[in-house]
């Protein structure tokens, strides 16, 4: 069956074409059994995955094309094509709104709710990352079997954590380019599968590219030009989505609002095209797409002013490579294009066949016999194994910022004094972009649970600058043996759309907690969000006893706090960002990009800025290691013999060993982070040091001692410079493992003359 060529139609068309927006939750599959759907070569589950797309858009008119091109993509229902949503998210797990639907009570009512991705970056343990996506992407397939959910899923972003003051920094692993690189890889792996031709179900990586600004200083993420040079382009902002391009394979790509050097994300050909497609050559398979962050279509001509009208806007995005629209401009406004000749025939095809040659890969088209992936039903969510992970993330993720004398892990037979706005919050734990829980366990829950002897006042709230609550906390503190509070930050202090001014203590927790202090009781402070506040004051009183950052624990809740509270487990969690001085956020504006040091810009994370509070990558433990190194030093290398291959950035320097023993009386795990340093090597200035490997090893016992081993890659030791060269540097390197620690030292050196191991392709804008 093949329908007249729908360009012949155009004439019928308004040259206003407008398609109505929808309200869409999932319909059900469509039925190939069926005609006149079972006509089209889209049924015939013989052929490869593009023609089959190919046969169905043929078969579209240019209104129904249109009308497609939307998240809220309307479907065909003359062919039997029904409606489907393509904003589904889950970047912690299933979540709600958009296309993915929960009911009120019963089966589908809720889903495994993993702690934020924050907490799940401080773990540094890539394998959990894995086996977290695994259960993500097997309870989304059961909400799509039961018309719940889409098959594609708008996660995970992977945006660097650079400035302290982003809201959605709690959606990302952390500040560095190398851990967010090898956490994408096995996050998007996890949930698409290990089979490309059969995915579980398409990941997105989102926002390309240099997003991390929601609105300061007047300034809206909708109208930013994030100015940024190549350097930092290449050896910061991108280097987390190649790894979606190229290693991970991932499915979908997310244009961001803001513009880069004057061009907006969603009209940036140079991204889309240059770099992604050809460059990366990402999208040699079929079925890869990009769709626009949500509204950030129209945006380009209401907040960038970089288009004239609406249908200049709409064909711009499709022509820099667009595919969908998350929002209904494209749906709005691809008519008056199309009229005036704006867009052609094959650039919109071409998108559509992107678009559902995916859903043919994902089964979309395919009865469900013979399916495995549509047998997975409710019994797979919200498992006991799953409920285990998010434990797992909770426990693994937390960081130990302070313990002096060994005033953790709590003793038994005490009683506590629980103080502070979290001590009942439940939801308030999830982070953002969250589905209903099964259930979410309180602090108080938790102590009673353990058989703690328990008093509690909420002393203040979130962001109050009311004492009133102080006397009832002061009361209570000084009656019980030891005394803990729980506060920090919620999503009414950071959130997408909402970027912090400050980042001290909200409102007058930190006067709460130092009054408690002054009680002389033992005194913990267990801090949740997902950015860092200044804990100076904190860490200078000597009557706080302890600080236990948790971040967003989400349903492990309180259980995992007072399991590494009490000890059940020892912390070893690193933080995966800086803790900067609360004077940083007057000393850098946001809107400033660059991460070298500078007039105005004392730099941007734990490479280019030496005044931390706490360092990326601090974290204390229960007991105690001795650590060295199997040797001292290695090499030298030939920086040719290095640079040879056609991924010359994936090719192993070393494998370097540490020798680790536990020198205390409590079992542990150990975050083994290896940083190098060649101040001389390259252009200058040089990073103060950069992570070049790590791996967490399980349960070391007292008295143990384990080989680690820790693979080093070129990528990490490359320098990028402003003509697009990435470049390996002979000189001498060396190897500092952990941070603020009398570690002893490696090196090695490499030989030879610099390697340019890739040129990245810039255009004139790039040259800022």
């Amino acid at each position: 069956m093949r329908l007249a060529d729908p360009w012949q139609c155009l004439s019928a068309l308004s040259l206003g074409l407008t398609i109505p927006a929808l309200s869409l939750a999932q319909t059900s599959y469509p039925d190939c059994s069926k005609a006149p759907l079972n006509y089209l070569a889209i049924c015939n589950t013989t052929i490869d995955p593009l023609t089959r797309a190919r046969s169905l858009i043929s078969a579209l008119t240019l209104e129904e094309k249109i009308a497609n091109t939307g998240h809220e993509a309307s479907g065909a229902p003359r062919l039997g094509l029904p409606p489907y949503n393509w904003w589904n998210e889950a970047l912690h797990g299933v979540a709600e709104k958009h296309g993915v639907t929960f009911e009120d009570e019963g089966e589908f009512s809720y889903a495994t709710s993993f702690p934020a991705p924050i907490v799940l970056g401080a773990a540094f343990n890539d394998d959990l990352v894995r086996t977290v996506a695994d259960i993500i992407s097997i309870e989304a397939r059961a909400f799509s079997n039961s018309d719940h959910a889409g098959l594609d899923y708008w996660t995970p972003n992977v945006n660097p954590f650079k400035d302290p003051r982003w809201g959605r920094g709690q959606e990302t692993p952390g500040e560095d380019p190398l851990h967010l690189s090898r956490y994408v890889r096995e996050f998007v792996t996890g949930l698409q599968g290990d089979d490309p031709a059969n995915p579980k179900v398409l990941a997105t990586c989102k926002h390309l590219a240099a997003y991390d600004m929601e609105e300061w200083g007047g300034v809206s993420r909708f109208e930013f030009n994030a100015k940024v040079s190549v350097q930092d382009l290449v050896e910061y902002y991108l280097p987390p989505f190649k790894t979606c391009a190229m290693d991970a394979d991932v499915g979908a790509f997310m244009c961001s609002y803001n513009a880069v050097n004057g061009v907006p994300g969603c009209a940036d050909q140079y991204f889309l095209q240059t770099v992604l497609r050809e460059h990366w050559g990402w999208g040699e398979k079929d079925g890869h797409w990009v769709t626009g962050d949500c509204n950030a279509i129209e945006r380009m001509q209401t907040w960038h002013h970089y288009f004239d009208d609406e249908a200049s806007t709409a064909a711009g995005a499709l022509n820099a490579g667009v595919d969908l629209d998350c929002g209904s401009h494209l749906q709005s406004h691809l008519g008056d294009a199309v009229a005036q000749g704006l867009v052609s025939n094959e650039t919109l095809d071409t998108a559509l066949e992107r678009l559902y040659t995916s859903l043919v890969q994902l089964g979309y088209f395919d009865p469900a016999e013979g399916q495995p992936l549509r047998d997975i039903g409710w019994e797979s969510v919200s498992t006991e194994t799953a409920g285990k992970a998010a434990w797992e993330v909770a426990t693994q993720g937390s960081v130990l910022l302070k313990n002096i004398g060994g005033a953790l892990p709590l003793k038994t037979n005490r009683t506590l004094a629980l103080i502070g706005p979290y001590i009942n919050f439940t939801t308030q734990m999830q982070s953002n972009y969250a589905g209903p829980a099964r259930y979410i366990p309180t602090m108080i829950e938790a102590a009673k649970k353990l058989g703690y002897d328990i008093s509690t006042a909420e002393g203040t709230k979130i962001n109050s600058t009311s004492g009133d609550g102080f006397d009832e906390a002061l009361s209570i503190a000084s009656e019980s043996d030891e005394v803990i509070f729980f506060g920090g930050m919620d999503n009414s202090i950071e959130e997408e759309s909402l970027d912090r001014t400050s980042i001290d203590w909200p409102g007058n927790q930190e006067e709460l907690i130092i009054r408690l202090a002054e009680t002389g009781k033992p005194l913990t402070v267990v801090q949740f969000g997902g950015g860092q506040l200044d804990d100076s004051q904190l860490l200078a009183n000597e009557n706080v006893s302890a600080i236990l950052w948790v971040g967003y624990p989400s349903e492990a809740g309180g259980v995992a706090v007072f399991d590494v509270l009490t000890g059940r487990v020892a912390p070893a969690g690193r933080l995966p960002i800086t803790q900067y001085p609360k004077s940083y956020v007057d000393e850098v504006p946001m809107t400033d990009m660059n991460l070298r040091p500078g007039e105005g810009n004392p730099g941007r994370t734990y490479r280019w800025y030496e005044d931390a509070v706490l360092p990326f990558g601090f974290g204390l433990h229960y007991t105690t290691f001795e650590v060295s190194w199997a040797k001292q030093k290695y090499g030298p290398y030939k920086s040719a013999a290095l640079a040879k291959g056609s991924r010359p950035d994936l090719n192993q320097v070393d494998m370097f060993s540490l020798v680790v023993t536990n020198t205390g009386d409590v079992t542990s795990d150990y975050v083994a982070l290896i940083f190098a340093s060649a101040p001389d090597a390259g252009p200058q200035p040089a990073p103060i040091k950069t992570l070049v490997g790590y791996t967490r090893e399980r349960h070391i016992k007292p008295g143990e001692t384990r080989k680690i081993n820790i693979e080093v890659t070129i990528s990490s030791l490359t320098r990028a410079l402003a003509d697009g060269s990435v470049v390996l540097y002979p000189g001498r390197y060396q190897l500092i493992v952990d941070v603020d620690q009398n570690y002893p030292t490696a090196s090695f050196s490499i030989t030879g003359k610099p390697q340019v191991i890739e040129r990245f392709p810039i255009a004139g804008k790039m040259m800022v």
